[in-house]
């Protein structure tokens, strides 16, 4: 029996959550202490560190930002512009982008930037797609490091000390910059945040040809030179009020283009759009966790009190965990071949990674599926 937080619809399953005596978890929990937050005072505090990295000279950019061309990297670089910033934009372009997508970016460069691209090889990339997709259950491995580790070498290459951020997911945390002393970031601090999901790129060496070489986008510089650089970085969601719905909003009144429907797994328009492997990743979330990106969206509407939970509880049942026949218009076929994988290799690797403790089961021991391939959880709420 799968248990579920009585205010949203988070599950137990998902790993670092949990549910206190109440039934509330602890996401619950952060948002309502956040209520209490003086962001009139946060604000400030934003200002003063601003102050501390803003280039006096003109000789250097103010700041770096990591963008995708998303609704919230969007809107960081809007508020960056309105707090007078001088940023560097630098992308490390997603594993398979899409065409609004690259709409996204393109709008990014015309809000009034400068702005450079590291594209890694994409043959490289494919290898570590298939690696990350075998070895731990997620086709996104090289973006979810590259997002990270190509920002910050840009950082150290250019002498950029200070990296803006959007959301942390542990909300009371404002991130090294903040720190009036050893604030510089070291790589043990970069690999935790990162999210290795422990699959280390050393490791990587000798896998399918691969040598270090081919690896350069993957790896961070070493301490000495993100020291010598004073390379640090912030949350701007911890200095001012963060909400993806919010973000989405300003962006696109920016020119931020959505998606003409909802995307697959998800309940919005506005979210997810730049990568065609998306919905494998977001499938094998709910694979391993029991849950997707419907379940976090209805979960983080449900605090704000935009929808009851009863509400979210039926579109998570309805939308969520959807297998990922085509995404955004492009078929699960087509995102596979750079992979040299086909539908029913897919089929397999899904079968590996799949808790089949939370998913329903004929009396054989074999998964039960709806009509369009989707598995079916023991339960959608508590009893």
């Amino acid at each position: 029996m799968i248990t579920y937080c009585k205010n949203c619809v988070m599950p137990g399953t998902k790993p670092d959550l949990k549910i206190n005596h109440e039934g509330v978890c602890n996401a619950c929990e952060s948002f309502h202490d956040r209520k209490e937050i003086d962001w009139h005072e946060r604000r400030q505090e934003l200002d003063d560190v601003l102050g501390r990295y803003r280039n006096k000279t003109g000789e250097n950019w103010d700041c770096i930002i990591p963008v995708s061309g998303g609704k919230d990297s969007t809107f960081q670089v809007i508020k960056m512009l309105e707090f007078g910033m001088n940023p560097l934009c630098v992308t490390a372009t997603t594993c398979d982008l899409t065409e609004v997508g690259k709409e996204n970016i393109e709008n990014i460069k015309k809000l009034g930037v400068d702005y450079v691209e590291m594209s890694p090889n994409p043959l490289i990339r494919a290898k570590l797609n298939k690696i990350g997709l075998e070895e731990v259950g997620d086709i996104s491995w090289p973006e979810h490091i590259g997002i990270f580790t190509i920002p910050v070498r840009a950082a150290v290459q250019f002498r950029i000390p200070l990296i803006i951020w959007g959301e942390n997911s542990q909300n009371e945390y404002g991130g090294p910059a903040a720190a009036s002393n050893n604030n510089t970031l070291d790589r043990r601090w970069l690999e935790e945040f990162g999210g290795l999901l422990g699959l280390r790129v050393d490791d990587l060496i000798d896998q399918d040809g691969l040598s270090r070489r081919d690896l350069i986008p993957y790896f961070y510089p070493d301490d000495a030179e993100l020291s010598n650089a004073g390379v640090t970085g912030l949350f701007l969601g911890h200095y001012i009020p963060w909400d993806g719905l919010s973000n989405a909003l300003v962006a696109t009144a920016y020119g931020f283009k959505v998606s003409e429907n909802i995307t697959l797994g998800s309940m919005v328009n506005y979210e997810n759009l730049d990568n065609y492997q998306t919905a494998i990743h977001e499938y094998f979330k709910y694979l391993k966790f029991g849950f997707g990106r419907t379940s976090d969206h209805a979960s983080l509407h449900i605090r704000r009190n935009r929808i009851s939970r009863e509400t979210g509880m039926e579109i998570v049942k309805r939308l969520d965990g959807k297998f990922p026949w085509e995404y955004l218009g492009k078929s699960l076929e087509d995102t596979l071949k750079p992979l040299n994988m086909t539908v029913e290799e897919f089929s397999n690797i899904c079968d590996q990674f799949t808790n089949k403790k939370i998913f329903q089961k004929d009396s054989q021991g074999n998964l039960l599926r709806s009509k369009d391939g989707s598995l079916i959880k023991i339960n959608y709420d508590n009893p």
